[in-house]
């Protein structure tokens, strides 16, 4: 008897339907799978086997062929193993097929027929929604993230028998439901806060633009300046996510598997990586590619300490993605794109012993070696980062002042007001969300400049040597100080403003 089964897998970030079938036939006892099973797709037949006859049912002892469809992409994963067991249940007589049609089935099982988490559930459930299917039923640790999606039923199982008795219609699962409009509106108290950094008040202006812009940063100063102080508290005075970035956040840790519980990440992501990291490890990769670094921070900020020691082909991968918001990862068998818009915030020393500017501590590196110390970071991905700041050292009467400094509460409110005039400014252009992203088409478009203000951009390139895209970064962080100000046209001051945030470009100069 043949039985039919629909599930999905997740390839990337996306999902696509896998049809299982099963076919039971008189001969020896065998258990095969075809149609390009890998790993734990493979090892499923132990578990599926363990679990039926573990959970009350027998198995049948028969010649067993399980066929994933399509056959000729790659399965991975252990998420076949329910439609699987549901398979050999309704192809051996054991479980009727009425209920199956219409059905999206998948979820990991443990020898006694419990239900696992898998991976991915929001995508999938996003894909089961687009091919018209009605039901999707799945592990319940699962089922909140997936009910996320509108105009499904999500039903959550404990464990197989429970879902037999559902499907053989002798009980029922009530379809798990998630208010989407309580948890993007929900606050979250943040451990950090700009009220417990003292002095610093260029730093702070610069982190707001950065904020208002969506503009890359970098962060130059002596060890213990709070550079990294400062770029932790970055992503509390971020505007809140929209449903759209949520949901596009939440896809790529469902597939990373660190949702944790959560059924919507609503908060944007902070990853900082260790600087011995791999270009595999911050770009994504592996032999099954999974997202990496900069696309478990898209929406939110990827923090690179000590930018400096990174290895330079590790840095050298990050041109793309910050240009295009997106990787592009090619195999011999697949090509796979991931979100990875981002802010890069990174810190580093002004050279080896860290003093070099210092007015309270001498410098003990010559000339030469503060050159070569800076040239470990070339100048193409220098290009790329919209903002370079010099963070200077705390002075002692900054460190014991008790008067309060501004909340974050306070500078979030002004980058939230920011980020709705882009907002409504950009109404309509695809893939433009702030300032950060215009390209130079939106830059003729939006930013038209006064003759005072050419005639000083001209002056500043000439003497800076900007690259182009140079310029284009400075006019994009003039338009958000203009933002920032509530201002409708970018003005000398916003220009002026917007040049000084080039500090390593008057020092090439």
């Amino acid at each position: 008897m043949l039985a039919r089964v629909h599930s999905a897998a997740v390839l990337g970030v996306d999902a696509y339907l896998v049809e299982v079938e099963t076919d039971i036939a008189n001969g020896l006892p065998s258990f095969a799978t075809v149609g390009l099973p890998q790993g734990a797709v493979r090892e499923g037949r132990e578990r599926v086997t363990a679990a039926l006859v573990n959970a009350g049912f027998s198995f049948p002892l028969k010649r067993i062929t399980i066929n994933l469809a399509p056959a000729d992409v790659p399965k991975q994963g252990s998420a076949f193993d329910l439609p699987v067991a549901l398979g050999v249940l309704v192809a051996s007589g054991q479980l009727p097929p009425d209920r199956l049609g219409n059905t999206l089935v998948l979820g990991e099982l443990g020898l006694e027929g419990d239900l696992r988490p898998i991976r991915g559930a929001l995508s999938i459930a996003l894909t089961a929604r687009q091919h018209g299917m009605t039901r999707l039923v799945l592990p319940a640790a699962n089922a909140s993230e997936a009910a996320v999606v509108e105009g499904l039923d999500v039903l959550g199982g404990s464990d197989l028998a429970g879902v037999c008795r559902y499907f053989d219609g002798s009980c029922d699962i009530a379809p798990t439901r998630v208010d989407v409009a309580r948890l993007m509106a929900a606050t979250v108290t943040d451990a950090v806060d700009f009220s417990d950094v003292r002095s610093q008040a260029s730093a702070k202006r610069a982190l707001e633009v950065a904020a208002a812009g969506g503009h890359n940063i970098l962060l130059i100063g002596p060890p213990g300046a709070g550079k990294t102080m400062l770029a932790r508290r970055l992503p509390t005075i971020l505007p809140s996510m929209a449903l759209e970035e949520a949901l596009e956040t939440t896809r790529v840790h469902s597939v990373a598997g660190l949702l944790n519980g959560q059924s919507l990440k609503t908060t944007r992501p902070f990853r900082s990586p260790h600087h011995t990291i791999s270009d595999a490890g911050l770009i994504g990769g592996g032999s099954h590619p999974r997202p990496g670094e900069v696309s478990l921070a898209h929406g939110g900020v990827l923090f690179l300490d000590e930018l400096s020691e990174f290895r330079k082909n590790v840095l050298e991968v990050l041109r793309q993605p910050m240009e295009d918001g997106t990787v592009t990862l090619s195999r011999a068998a697949v090509s796979l794109t991931f979100p990875a818009r981002f802010m890069l915030a990174a810190a580093m020393n002004p050279c080896p012993c860290g003093h070099h500017g210092d007015p309270t501590r001498d410098c003990s590196c010559g000339p030469q070696v503060v050159t070569r110390y800076l040239q470990r970071i070339s100048g193409p991905l220098l290009d790329r980062i919209d903002m370079h700041l010099s963070v200077p050292p705390v002075a002692y009467r900054d460190l014991v002042l008790t008067a309060p400094a501004e909340s974050s509460a306070a500078i979030r409110a002004r980058v939230e007001t920011a980020r709705l005039r882009q907002r409504q400014r950009f109404d309509g252009v695809d893939g433009v969300y702030a300032n950060a992203h215009m390209s130079a088409r939106d830059l003729r478009r939006f930013c038209p400049v006064s003759p005072d203000v050419e005639e000083l951009l001209r002056t500043a390139i000439t003497r800076l040597s900007l690259s182009a895209r140079a310029y284009h970064r400075v006019l994009k962080i003039a338009r958000t100080i203009a933002d920032l100000a509530g201002a409708d046209d970018m003005g000398m001051a916003h220009v002026r403003e917007a040049i000084q945030y080039r500090s390593l470009d008057r020092v090439g100069g």
